[in-house]
C-alpha cells in the first residue's frame, strides 16, 4: 500500500493559517506574509528570519499564538553578514526612526537588515507580497523615515542613501536625482 504524501502548503495556505492564529497587532499581516513566504522558500531570509531562536519563538508565540511551525523553511539559509559592513549602522538608522522601542520593533529591524543582504527589491527579499506592503510596514513602524522617501525611491536604495548622507558621503555625481542617468534604477517600477 502506498503511503499518502502530504502536499507542501502554498504561501497562501501558510499565510491563511498564520492569520487564523494572529493577534490583532498592526504588524501581524506583514509578519504573516514574511513568515509564509519564508516557509515556502521565497525571499532571502535566513534561518529564523535572521532572529535568534528565542526571538523567533517569541514572535511566533506572541503574534501567532497556537501556530505550529511544522518543519524548517526551505529558505533557511545562512546569510554572510561580513558582506554587510554597515549592518550596525543600518540597525541604528532604523532604531533612530522607530516609533516604538520595543521587542517587536527590534525583531523587525533584525529581519529588515537581514533582507538588505538580498539582491532583489527589499519587499521581495523580505517576502512581502507587494511594494505597497513594505511601504505600509515602514510607514507604520518608522513614519518619519518613511516620510523622507517623498520621491518614492526604491526602499533598499533609499535606506543605503540615508546611511551615506548620515556619513556625509555623496557617491552620486548628478546635481539632483531628476537629471541622473540612473534615475530608473533608483525610482523605476519594482513590480
Amino acid at each position: 500500500m502506498l503511503a499518502m504524501i502530504k502536499p507542501i502548503p502554498t504561501r497562501q495556505q501558510y499565510f491563511d493559517e498564520l492569520i487564523s492564529c494572529a493577534d490583532d497587532s498592526a504588524n501581524c499581516i506583514w509578519l504573516a506574509q514574511i513568515i509564509a513566504s519564508w516557509q515556502s522558500g521565497e525571499g532571502v531570509l535566513p534561518y529564523n528570519l535572521g532572529l535568534n531562536d528565542r526571538q523567533f519563538q517569541q514572535v511566533l508565540s506572541e503574534r501567532f499564538p497556537g501556530y505550529v511551525l511544522e518543519s524548517e523553511a526551505p529558505s533557511g539559509m545562512v546569510l554572510d553578514f561580513s558582506r554587510m559592513l554597515e549592518k550596525q549602522d543600518m540597525e541604528q538608522l532604523l532604531r533612530q526612526f522607530a516609533i516604538k522601542q520595543d521587542y517587536e520593533t527590534e525583531c523587525l529591524i533584525t529581519i529588515i537588515v537581514a533582507a538588505c543582504l538580498g539582491s532583489d527589491h527589499l519587499w521581495q527579499d523580505l517576502g512581502l507580497w507587494t511594494r505597497a506592503d513594505l511601504s505600509a510596514m515602514l510607514t507604520h513602524n518608522f513614519p518619519e523615515l518613511a516620510a523622507r522617501n517623498n520621491k518614492d525611491m526604491k526602499w533598499k536604495k533609499f535606506l543605503y542613501k540615508q546611511l551615506c548622507e548620515a556619513e556625509g558621503l555623496y557617491v552620486c555625481r548628478a546635481p539632483s536625482c531628476e537629471v541622473c542617468q540612473d534615475y530608473q534604477n533608483c525610482f523605476g517600477a519594482e513590480d
